[in-house]
This record gives structure tokens, sequence and C-alpha cells, in this order.
């Protein structure tokens, strides 16, 4: 008789996208088994996790004998094969294509557009210049996807929303908040925090105790 491995997922929390896979996971209480690797410490360049993924990068997800790399497709499988709310990711074609329209954007616009702001700390004239570009970024956010509506993709949360405010949150970890001139978003995070609820400040706990030692030090 074959063994049925439980679900794992190899995760550091200092990532934007592991911390999205940990959410959904967590607040929709879907069993699983949380495997660290510390990116800070080349955990992810061992020979064992190579072998998980090539690419050397996380998360990744290990279901009994199927393995899935990618935040994108993680989420999305998750949300379509256990038993959670289907608002997570819509059966309904209409809805599940905006779902989609946002995390291809998602990609090449606010992932790495944040991702800049938070690495480029260092470098003020640098800095300035992708502040500007995240802030347009922000506006398209607004006028493109969340417009008039609760969340991103519509009137309930969906994995979008989760890929969107665990990048927006990394900034944080050097002190800065990205939404301050954008109350619409502001307004947007405190209804995913709302939504997902102690799932949101688990997740984030490790970028909050840096954000905290960052301001002990202004």
């Amino acid at each position: 008789m074959a063994t049925v491995r439980s679900l794992e997922v190899y995760l550091d929390l200092l990532s934007q996208p592991c911390r999205a896979v940990h959410i959904l996971l967590t607040c929709n209480r879907i069993p699983h088994k949380v495997q660290t690797v510390a990116l800070r410490k080349g955990e992810n360049r061992t020979a064992e996790f190579t072998k998980l993924n090539p690419m050397k990068k996380v998360p990744v997800m290990v279901d009994n004998s199927f393995t899935l790399t990618e935040s994108d497709a993680i989420l999305k499988y998750l949300a379509s094969k256990y038993d959670i709310p289907e608002h997570w990711y819509p059966w309904q074609p209409e809805r599940r294509a905006r779902v989609d329209e946002y995390t291809a954007w998602h990609h090449t616009n606010t992932r790495p557009h944040a991702a800049e702001v938070f690495i480029l700390e260092v470098d003020q004239v640098v800095l300035d210049g992708a502040l500007a570009q995240l802030d347009d970024t922000l506006d398209k956010l607004e006028s493109m996807f969340l417009r008039r509506q609760p969340f991103l993709c519509g009137d309930d949360i969906t994995v979008a929303d989760l890929l969107a405010v665990c990048e927006l949150m990394q900034p944080a970890a050097s002190g800065r908040d990205v939404l301050l001139k954008h109350p619409q978003l502001q307004r947007w995070r405190s209804r995913v925090q709302a939504a997902v609820g102690d799932s949101f400040h688990q997740a984030h706990a490790i970028l909050f105790t840096i954000r905290d030692r960052h301001r002990a030090k202004l």
C-alpha cells in the first residue's frame, strides 16, 4: 500500500509570494506542513532543494507525488483542489478570467516595482525613480483593478489580493509604507487583513519584527 504524504510547502516568510501561499493555507485551514527554506542562509541552493526546484526559488509545493513551483500556480492549484470557498479562484469563467488578468499583470508590474523600492533603499537617487514608477503602478491598481469595488477582482477576496498585498507590504521591512499617498489602497489593505484575520499577522510576523527594529534605530 502506497504511503500517503501530507501536503508540504517549502517557504521563507521573508519572501512575498511565500507569504501569500501561507495565508491561503492557514486562513482556510488546509492541513499542511511547512518546510522552512532560509534564503539568507543559502538553503535554497542545497542539492536537496535543487532537486525540488532547479530554479532554486521558493515557494515549492509537494502534494503526495506532485511537485509544483511558482506562487501563482500553487495558489490556483490549492484553491481548485481543496474544499475552500469558491471566491478564492472562481469557477465562473468571467470571474476567473479577472483573477488571471490581474495575476498576469502582477508579475510585470506590482511585483518588480514594489521589490525594487525595497532593494534600492540605499541609493536615494535611484530610489526616487523607483518610487515614482511604483506610484504609477499603484495608480493603475486603483484605476484598472480596484476602481469602486472592495477587492481587486470584484466583491470578494481572491488569490490576486493575496499576491498584491504581500508584495506591497515588503517595503515595510525598511520602515516604508508605500500606500501612504493612496487612501483607497489603504482601505483595500485593511479589508484584505480583515478577510484573512490572524493569518495575515502570522505570515508577516518576521517582516513586522524587522520593521520595528528599523524604526527603533531612527
